[in-house]
Formats: structure tokens, C-alpha cells, sequence
């Protein structure tokens, strides 16, 4: 592989890490104020882009050219649904199953929370089943970035291109991703939902909206979810079913930075974007193992146990 290639995948790497990032950290969000795992966090991003998308357009996606009114519409209304789905999955098929004040220490019916999950995942993808029969659909892009340059791309070093879209991706992922763990870190609510992570009960007691706190948490996700499929989804044909794909590469990234790490997830994203392009890049492998990859590394770190590449003592929530 070239030193342009590379440079290439690189770029290329980072822009799908960052939406991959966006996944995880909803994941490790909600798992570390709940200890549960949304099984249905891969279909926000779908159920997000594909409601925003039926809404603006009043008909099936096609890569359309929209005005700033329609661009700016979509794009909000793919992060409020995303951050809609997730508030209504948390409140129909989680926390029915979370015994009191919902922390990990006492799980509740586990079973029950896991086949809520997987029940309102495979609820969204068969409700978007009904109105989107194709196999795939291509997205219009609300963001407009690739329209920043003439001709949509910049010469790198050595002779190669990169799209402006792709650099575009990677400041907006990770300018989001940075932000919503620094708000987390510093303000009063992120100091209240560090708090009912510790020790719910004690939160509890001292006064803190517990259950809210935990809504505003899958809200984040959901949005973070909605951005995800936001950014990446004008690069690919969309399928309705590509959710569980996505949300699966996600829980790898969240799994490589650990579990309940938000900034983890965010560092663990990335990396997992960059392996993946790399490996369609590579002459040894290929865009055929671009699924296949991600998923080996999601199975390897369950098959180890661990907490993903970072410390587990690190208990703190970044």
C-alpha cells in the first residue's frame, strides 16, 4: 500500500470512526447509568435518517438536491427522531424491566429489558419495512459539505484526492463527540448523572431526578444516533435493515475504549474506522471483509472479557 493509499484510508478511516464513535458513546452512556445494553441503538441511526428523510420529502429517499430551508429541516429532524426513538424505547421497552431506581447493582429482569431491546429494534425495522421496500436507498445530504469546493475534493500530498465531505465528517464528528463528553464532564447535569452511575440510591435520597436523569441519557444517545446516521449516510445506499450492522460495529467501539467510557468510546471509534478502511484498502483483503473485521474484533474482546483497551479501575464517567 502507497503512502497516498494509506493516507487515503486514513482520512477516509477517521470520518467512518467518527460516526462509529457518535454510536458507541450513546451505547456507553446509557450503560453506565442503567447497566444496559440498547439493543435497539443501531436502528436509531436507520429509524432516524429514514423518518427525517419520508418527512422533508413526503415520498422514498432519492439523493436529491435540497434548498437551505429542506437541508436545514432534514438534518434536525433526523437527530429529533433519533433522540425520540431512543426516549421511546427507554420508556416502552426498558425501563418497565429496571427495578427502582434502575443501576446495575440491581439489574432487574434482565431478560426482559435484552428482548425489549431486540423487540423495538426489530419494531422500527419492520414498520420502516412497510413504506421502504427496496434493499437500499441513496440519502440526500442536508449538509452539503461536498459543495465547499468547486469540484468536492482536495489534492493531498503525493498526488492523491480526499473529499471535502470526508474532512467535513471528521471535524463535525469529533467537534460533537469532544463537546457532548466535555458537557458531561463539567456541568451540573453531567455531574448528576456521574452520581446516579455511583450509586443511584444515595442520588436518590440526596434528591436527584433519577429516572429523568436516565431519559435525558437515552435522549443523548438517540441523538448522537441521529447525527451518526446523519453524517455517514449520504456516503452509502441505506438499507433498513443496515442498523443491526451498525449498531453491532458501535458495541465493538464501545467494547475496545470500555464499556461506559463515553470518551472511550468516542478514541475507540475511530480506531475501529481506521482498521476497517484500511482492511478495504488492503490488496490482501478487501472491501469484501469490511463487515467481517469489526465483528471479529467485537467477538475477540467478549471471547477476553475485558473492559475493553483501557483500564477497568478507571470507574469514573468520561
Amino acid at each position: 500500500m502507497s503512502g497516498v493509499v494509506a493516507l487515503q484510508a486514513f482520512l477516509s478511516g477517521l470520518a467512518l470512526g467518527t460516526a462509529y464513535g457518535l454510536i458507541a458513546m450513546g451505547f456507553s452512556l446509557v450503560y453506565r447509568l442503567t447497566g444496559v445494553i440498547s439493543f435497539a441503538h443501531g436502528d436509531l441511526v436507520v429509524g432516524g435518517v429514514f423518518i427525517g428523510v419520508l418527512v422533508v420529502l413526503g415520498s422514498t429517499p432519492v439523493a436529491a438536491a435540497l434548498d437551505v430551508v429542506h437541508s436545514v429541516g432534514l438534518a434536525v429532524l433526523i437527530v429529533a427522531a433519533g433522540a425520540a426513538l431512543s426516549a421511546g424505547v427507554y420508556l416502552v421497552a426498558v425501563r418497565p424491566f429496571l427495578p427502582g431506581v434502575g443501576h446495575r447493582s440491581t439489574r432487574g429482569d434482565v431478560l426482559g429489558w435484552v428482548a425489549g431491546g431486540l423487540a423495538a429494534g426489530l419494531l422500527i425495522r419492520e414498520v420502516l419495512g412497510l413504506v421502504l421496500t427496496q434493499d437500499a436507498y441513496a440519502v440526500p445530504d442536508p449538509l452539503r459539505l461536498g459543495s465547499l469546493t468547486p469540484s468536492g475534493v482536495l489534492q493531498l500530498p503525493g498526488g492523491g484526492t480526499v473529499a471535502v465531505r470526508t474532512l467535513g465528517v471528521i471535524g463535525i464528528g469529533l467537534a460533537v463527540g469532544i463537546l457532548v463528553e466535555r458537557l458531561l464532564v463539567l456541568t451540573p447535569v453531567g455531574t448528576a448523572m456521574k452520581a446516579v452511575s455511583e450509586d443511584p440510591t444515595a442520588a436518590a435520597l440526596l434528591g436527584l431526578p433519577v429516572r429523568r436523569l436516565v431519559l435525558v441519557a437515552f435522549v443523548v444517545a438517540g441523538a448522537l444516533a441521529g447525527l451518526a446516521g446523519l453524517l455517514i449516510s449520504p456516503d452509502r445506499s441505506l438499507g433498513v435493515d443496515d442498523g443491526v450492522v451498525l449498531g453491532l460495529k458501535a458495541m465493538a467501539a464501545a467494547l475496545m475504549g470500555g464499556l461506559g467510557s463515553v470518551r472511550g468510546a468516542l478514541a475507540g471509534g475511530l480506531a475501529l474506522g481506521v482498521i476497517e478502511s484500511f482492511v478495504v484498502a488492503s490488496s490482501v483483503l478487501g472491501p469484501h471483509y469490511a463487515d467481517v473485521v469489526p465483528l471479529a474484533i467485537l467477538l475477540i474482546v467478549l471471547a477476553l472479557g475485558r473492559r475493553g483497551l483501557r483500564s477497568p479501575l478507571r470507574e469514573d464517567l468520561e
